[in-house]
């Protein structure tokens, strides 16, 4: 359900250079994808790759709002019910205070 990726996001209003720049900087570094969202632009990679893109980019100077190697949803799941809704985020809660729980990861559409 989940792919293990190197996820960099870099905020538009932090980074000068113009998108597509961006984008063959990204991917003549070995990035997988580089997609635009509304206020950021969001760069994957493989996980092994993702070491030598953060780098490329830095070498670059450009201003990264997060990089880490994490996991994706293959697919996303739209949550209406307001009760599952709350119940769900309590879940979510309590198991990001367990001390024994390293990372939780979701699906859920935002």
């Amino acid at each position: 359900m989940f792919d293990q990726k190197g996820q960099i996001i870099i905020d538009k209003e932090e980074c000068d250079m113009d998108a597509d720049d961006l984008m063959m900087t990204a991917l003549d570094a070995g990035a997988e994808d580089f997609s635009e969202e509304e206020d950021s632009y969001e760069i994957l990679t493989a996980p092994d790759d993702f070491s030598e893109v953060r780098q490329a980019l830095e070498k670059e100077g450009i201003p990264m709002a997060s990089a880490e190697v994490t996991m994706i949803p293959q697919t996303y799941v739209a949550l209406t019910d307001e009760t599952a809704l709350r119940q769900l985020n309590r879940t979510l809660d309590l198991l990001d205070e367990d001390d024994d729980v390293q990372a939780v990861y979701t699906n859920l559409e935002e």
